[in-house]
C-alpha cells in the first residue's frame, strides 16, 4: 500500500550504507509516517515499496525466513513509533537502558539475543518519535538528580545504554536519532550515554560529543570475528578507530565479547590484547575499561543458523560445555556450565591483567 504523503529529495548516496542495505520493502506504520523523522527516513528509498502495518511488532516474519535470512536484513526496513517509554534500571554496562529509538541490525552476528524477540527475523525498525524519546530522557535524567557515589558503571554520571537491541553507528546511517541523542546527552551534565558497537562509522567523530556519549567498540579474536561477526567491521578497522574516537571526544571502552571457547581461544585472546595496546595511545588508556562477557545462545537461533550458517554452530552450540537455563522470556539459552564458566573468566582476567594492565575490567560474567 502506498501512503500519501509528500517526500523531501533523498540525500546522496551511503556507500557504507549501501554495502550493507539495499531497501525495497518498508513496513510502515501510519503515525510514524505522519512524523518530521519518519519522513526523512522515507525519503531516503523514495522507490521502495510501502506496507502498512498497524504495528511495528507485526510485521509477518518467522522462522520461515531462515532462506532469506540475509536478504531480509538487506532489503526490508520498518519505521514505527516508540510506544513504551521507560528508562529500565540496568547496572552492568549502564546504570539505565533508555527507550529505544531503532532496532534490529542490518549486520548479522550469529551469536545476536535480538533475532529471537522479532521471529528469529532481524531487520531495522526506525523509531520516528525522536522528539518524545529525547524529551523523555532528558526529564529522566532531571529526577535522578547528581549521582550520589561512584559505581562500576561511572564514578559521577548516570549512564544511559541508548542501543541494547540495535547498533547505534549503524542506525546513524539511516536517520538522525543518534545523533540527536549525543547532542541531548552532550548538554546534560550529570548523565552520559553509552552503546556498544560493531560498525565503524567516522560521521560520528565530527559531532563533538564533549566527553558524555561512551562508544563501546567490540572485539574479539580474528578467527572468531571472520566466522561468527558476518557484515560487521573488521576487526582491524574497529582497533584504527579507538584513537580517532578519543581524540574527537567521546570517551571509549571496550567489550571483550563474547568470549568462545575453543582450541586455542586463549592464545588468540592474547594476541588480541597485544594488537589492542599496540594500536592505541595513552589518551585512550588512561580511561579505558572493559566489559567481559562469555558466550550466551539460544535454542530458537541454533536451529536458525543451521539453515544459514551452520559453521558458526560449531563454535557456539557446544552440548559438552554448556548447560541449559530457561531465559526471562521462556525460551532456552545455553551458557558454560557453572564452575567451568568461572574458570574461563579468571584465565582471560588474568591475560587481561599480564598483556594490558592498564586496562581496568568494570565487569566480568
Amino acid at each position: 500500500m502506498q501512503l500519501p504523503f509528500e517526500t523531501t529529495p533523498p540525500p546522496a548516496p551511503d556507500p557504507q550504507l549501501s554495502r550493507l542495505l539495499q531497501v525495497r520493502r518498508i513496513y510502515v506504520e501510519p503515525a510514524a509516517a505522519d512524523l518530521p523523522r519518519g519522513q526523512d527516513v522515507l525519503a531516503r528509498w523514495p522507490d521502495a515499496e510501502r506496507i502498512e502495518i498497524a504495528s511495528h511488532t507485526a510485521v509477518p516474519y518467522g522462522p520461515q525466513d531462515v532462506d532469506r535470512w540475509v536478504r531480509v536484513k538487506t532489503e526490508d526496513l520498518v519505521l514505527g513509533v516508540k510506544k513504551s517509554l521507560t528508562a529500565r534500571p540496568n547496572g552492568r554496562s549502564s546504570d539505565f537502558v533508555a527507550p529505544s529509538t531503532a532496532n534490529g541490525c542490518a549486520m548479522a552476528c550469529a551469536y545476536c539475543y535480538v533475532p529471537r524477540r522479532k521471529g528469529y527475523a532481524n531487520p531495522v525498525t526506525v523509531f520516528a518519535n525522536i522528539e518524545q524519546i529525547t524529551g523523555y530522557l532528558r526529564r529522566h535524567v532531571g529526577r535522578q538528580g547528581v549521582k550520589a557515589e561512584p559505581d562500576q558503571v561511572d564514578p559521577h554520571a548516570w549512564v544511559y545504554d541508548i542501543g541494547e537491541s540495535c547498533d547505534c553507528s549503524l542506525d546513524a546511517r539511516l536517520s538522525d536519532n543518534v545523533r540527536d541523542l549525543v547532542d541531548l546527552f552532550r548538554g546534560l551534565p550529570t548523565a552520559k550515554a553509552s552503546f556498544a558497537t560493531k560498525h565503524v562509522n567516522r560521521d560520528l567523530l565530527g559531532w563533538d560529543p564533549r566527553g558524555r556519549t561512551r562508544v563501546r567498540f567490540s572485539l574479539m579474536p580474528h578467527r572468531d570475528s571472520r566466522l561468527l561477526d558476518l557484515r560487521t567491521s573488521s576487526i582491524d578497522e574497529r582497533l584504527a578507530a579507538v584513537d580517532d574516537f578519543v581524540d574527537a571526544g567521546y570517551e571509549v571502552h571496550v567489550n571483550l565479547s563474547p568470549v568462545v571457547v575453543r582450541d586455542g581461544w586463549l592464545t588468540d585472546w592474547a594476541a588480541l590484547l597485544t594488537e589492542l595496546d599496540d594500536a592505541t595511545g595513552p589518551a585512550f588508556k588512561a580511561q579505558a575499561a572493559a566489559e567481559v562477557i562469555m558466550l550466551t545462545h539460544n535454542e530458537g537461533l541454533h536451529e536458525v543458523n543451521l539453515g544459514w550458517h551452520p559453521q558458526a554452530e560449531q563454535v557456539l552450540w557446544r552440548p559438552e560445555l554448556q548447560e541449559a537455563k530457561r531465559s526471562q522470556t521462556g525460551g532456552w539459552n545455553v551458557r558454560y556450565r557453572t564452575g567451568q564458566k568461572g574458570s574461563y573468566v579468571r584465565a582471560l582476567t588474568d591475560l587481561i591483567a599480564q598483556r594490558t594492565p592498564w586496562l581496568r575490567v568494570r565487569y566480568a560474567f
